[in-house]
């Protein structure tokens, strides 16, 4: 048996292959954090709906506050990969202080709140790498797989992390718990040393330099719907998410064991949902595979405020919720090998910063709103909203291109301000301005993919990536 022929080609090669498997040890670490960071709110400090919605906002607040500044700053860097080594090292630091604080007696609200600020803070910065790394390694063609293999493991790391996070909340203790997931981002910083890839040459200074990427989503139908739709659900899912763990805990009466065995039991939807995207968008298309993704992640979740009754039946039906929901990673596998396709090089950490600015920005008013309704009207009221609410989302993607892309479109031209290609397609089309360059690039684009026409086969990252 050829068992090397059976391993997908991309991890086949070195260098992806690390990145991949740094990625997906840090993946598990989060999941792990996931659990025992808000279980440590609710076990050891007691802390209630009000005070787990501010948690929540430390954690998702910098994205709204630090997105696009941390795009602009990283596309003049010449090294992504060596503020995402910096970027896990410290996240390890400040993760490793909250057992190190439980050992002494000396753990408090106000450590989880800075420490999530902060953690969330570095997040912002490392992604916004990471998108630009992500290209660096894979070629065009190998988008699609590339975000099939890294979704993957995202549902590997559902499937793995609450259960050891469960396991590990129980013999141990929520704060200590969070070990695992310092000692992750130090084997991801480890794994981004050994790989040193070709990155994009950084952008020089330019007029409109810092909200460039904001502007190019705007101009772009494809990304003004995916963006929208991704907000849409993240403030939702976000409702649900900060009152998920105190609702199943408090109001449903399952521990951390079985919490985090239905976390991982439906958690292998998400195994499915990656595996299968690449056939769904060859069968369906790359947009309609989306709109799928879309409607399989929201839908499912209205079974967990139904959830009621005998143990068994709670278990059945939060299985089944998390199960579906999972599947919709179809369309994080579809959604971030579009933006990845249409994203031009030099525009790239900044439209990535500007689209977590828009999107992963409604985050914390999503905590917000959670903590304040889950007061005012109660636990389940507020799921039923937070649920029902994210297939809203439809309503951004249906009218719009996206539905009509078959194929990965490719941009048409990558010239935008402040690039290192300005000048030389300058003198191919002629003098221009740096703003007449972007717009070019930004309504070639849109029209591209319009409706009724199919985006040009590409030669060549959640709901919400």
């Amino acid at each position: 048996m050829n068992i090397a022929g059976r391993v997908p080609a991309l991890l086949r090669q070195g260098p992806f292959r690390r990145y991949w498997v740094g990625q997906s040890v840090s993946l598990v670490g989060d999941q792990i954090s996931l659990l025992a960071l808000p279980l440590a709110a609710v076990i050891i400090l007691h802390a209630d709906a009000a005070e787990m919605g501010w948690l929540a906002t430390a954690q998702l607040l910098p994205a709204l506050l630090f997105s696009l500044a941390a795009g602009s700053w990283v596309d003049r860097r010449a090294s992504r990969r060596r503020i995402m080594i910096v970027s896990d090292l410290a996240r390890a630091g400040l993760i490793a202080s909250l057992p190190v604080a439980y050992a002494f007696d000396l753990l408090s609200l106000t450590q989880l709140y800075l420490t999530a600020f902060a953690v969330g803070s570095l997040t912002v910065l490392f992604d916004v790498c990471n998108a630009t790394l992500f290209v660096a390694l894979v070629p065009g063609t190998r988008y699609v797989e590339a975000n099939s293999l890294i979704n993957g493991s995202r549902s590997l790391a559902y499937v793995a992390g609450p259960s050891a996070g469960g396991f590990l909340v129980q013999m141990l203790a929520a704060p200590l718990a969070l070990v695992a997931d310092a000692f992750t981002y130090l084997l991801s910083a480890r794994c981004l040393t050994s790989i040193d890839p070709v990155e994009p040459p950084p952008s020089a200074p330019a007029k409109g330099h810092f909200t460039a990427g904001l502007r190019w989503i705007m101009r772009s139908p494809v990304m003004r719907a995916t963006f929208a739709a991704s907000s849409t659900i993240q403030f939702f899912n976000f409702m649900f998410h900060t009152l998920f763990v105190l609702y199943v805990t408090s109001e449903l009466g399952l521990g951390a064991g079985l919490l985090g065995i239905v976390l991982a039991v439906g958690a292998a939807g998400g195994l499915v949902g990656a595996a299968t995207a690449g056939r769904v968008a060859r069968r369906l298309g790359i947009g309609r595979s989306a709109v799928l993704g879309y409607t399989l992640f929201s839908a499912p979740l209205l079974l967990v405020p139904l959830a009621g009754g005998p143990t068994p039946v709670v278990l059945g039906l939060l299985f089944l919720a998390e199960l579906g929901s999972c599947v919709g990673a179809i369309a994080d596998v579809s959604v971030s090998s579009l933006q990845a396709a249409l994203i031009p090089d030099a525009l790239r950490a900044r439209v990535t910063g500007a689209y977590r600015t828009l999107t992963h920005g409604v985050r914390p008013l999503g905590a917000l709103t959670a903590g304040a309704l889950g007061t005012a009207i109660g636990l389940r009221p507020t799921l039923w909203i937070g649920t029902a609410g994210a297939l809203l989302c439809l309503l951004w993607v249906l009218p719009s291109p996206v539905p009509h892309i078959r194929e990965l479109p490719t941009p048409e031209t990558e010239v935008v301000a402040g690039s290192a290609a300005t000048d030389e397609a300058r003198g191919k089309r002629g003098a221009g301005t740096d703003s007449e360059a972007e717009s070019e690039a930004g309504e070639g684009l849109g029209a591209e993919v319009g409706p009724g026409r199919e985006a040009r086969p590409e030669t060549k990252a959640g709901p919400g990536t």
